[in-house]
């Protein structure tokens, strides 16, 4: 099942060696290719912002974003209260839950919050492209969610040494894309799963939003993998050859579609009534809560009317039930995570990260 954000050994020097000899060769040639269109409703349908903002939503997105800030590590890292030490994934949601309040390196009032993420993933940025802290095991889940996070921040904030590491991990993620379409835990090209697959897909869309070119082809492969792993249920299975459906990778699966292009059809239906069978609280005991949530409530958000309607005012309100007095969530991978991705899933209203603009 889903491993997210496992801590072990760094990768041995051998790794790192053979990923240079495998990205060496990647050029970026040709104007940025069209990877995605808009969502069909282009935002048309959409609850007011009154109506899914309510005074309990505000004072749980304070509380939560206020013990984000306190418990950043001066190095600008998350990760440290749990035993995965610093990790560039946490860090790259973290940074994310800022931006959605309206923060961008330079301004906001999490300004230096969102500065100093940036600072940490850049820090830990290899040659190859790879981002990853020396906790990082399996790290394609961290590098797909560092990626992401750069592409926002240089989307609205461009430094050259933003562009720079975004662009090398770009080049790896595409590098790593085995022959099926998809990724695994390790940056070779061996296999693929569903989980590691959407992060994947996700960063390189907002890279491409951002401006760094990524060919079709590469999304085009990908689409297929993600065809390949829906089951007959709609849900989607965790690799080509096993595996039965479940919520937290048929979130991540429905998810990988649309940032791919894919908004309507067959396979989104099919998606999003397997996912509908979980809408809170019926998803209160199912594994991966907030990596399901995450990619859930996106699913919902960008398949837009009766389904984010649906979808949101449930997971708002048991989010807001189940937060800690002191603001954060306890998620699989410590507190800092889960509070990352309960700030993100309650903040989506605030239709400020870029990804989600419609």
């Amino acid at each position: 099942m889903i491993r997210v954000l496992m801590a072990c050994a760094a990768m041995t020097v051998a790794t790192v060696a053979a990923l240079n000899a495998t990205t060496a060769g990647w050029q970026e040639v040709g104007p940025p290719a069209t990877v995605a269109a808009s969502p069909p409703d282009a935002g048309r349908g959409a609850p007011s912002a009154e109506w899914e903002l309510t005074p309990a939503w505000r004072t749980s997105v304070e509380r939560g974003l206020r013990w984000l800030a306190d418990n950043q590590a001066t190095d600008g890292s998350f990760g440290s209260l749990s035993h995965y030490g610093p990790h560039v994934a946490i860090t790259g949601l973290a940074g994310l839950a800022f931006i959605m309040d309206g923060n961008v390196p330079g301004r906001g009032r999490y300004a230096p919050q969102v500065d100093r993420c940036v600072d940490f993933i850049l820090k830990h940025g290899s040659e190859s492209g790879l981002l990853a802290a020396d906790t990082s095991h399996g790290p394609m889940y961290g590098h797909g969610f560092a990626t992401l996070f750069l592409a926002e921040v240089y989307g609205m904030s461009p430094r050259p040494e933003v562009r720079e590491a975004l662009r090398r991990a770009v080049r790896l993620i595409v590098a790593t894309q085995n022959d099926e379409g998809g990724w695994r835990y390790q940056p070779v090209r061996n296999d693929a799963d569903i989980s590691v697959t959407i992060c994947q897909v996700m960063a390189l869309r907002a890279a491409r939003n951002a401006g760094i070119h990524v060919e079709k082809s590469v999304i085009d492969r990908a689409i297929q993998y993600v065809r390949d792993s829906q089951n007959d249920d709609g849900g989607f299975r965790y690799m080509l050859n096993s595996g039965g459906s479940a919520f937290a990778r048929s979130a991540a699966g429905v998810c990988a579609l649309q940032y791919a292009g894919i908004y309507e059809g067959d396979e989104i239906e099919r998606g999003l009534r397997y996912l509908e069978r979980f809408t809170p609280p019926k998803s209160e005991s199912v594994g991966h809560y907030f990596y399901g949530h995450y990619y859930a409530a996106q699913a919902m958000y960008l398949a837009g009317d009766e389904h984010w309607s649906r979808w949101f005012p449930a997971i708002r309100d048991e989010l807001i039930a189940t937060q800690a007095e002191e603001g954060y969530w306890r998620g699989q991978a410590g507190t800092e995570y889960g509070t990352a991705m309960g700030l993100i899933v309650l903040q989506m209203p605030n239709r400020l990260l870029p990804i989600l603009q419609k």
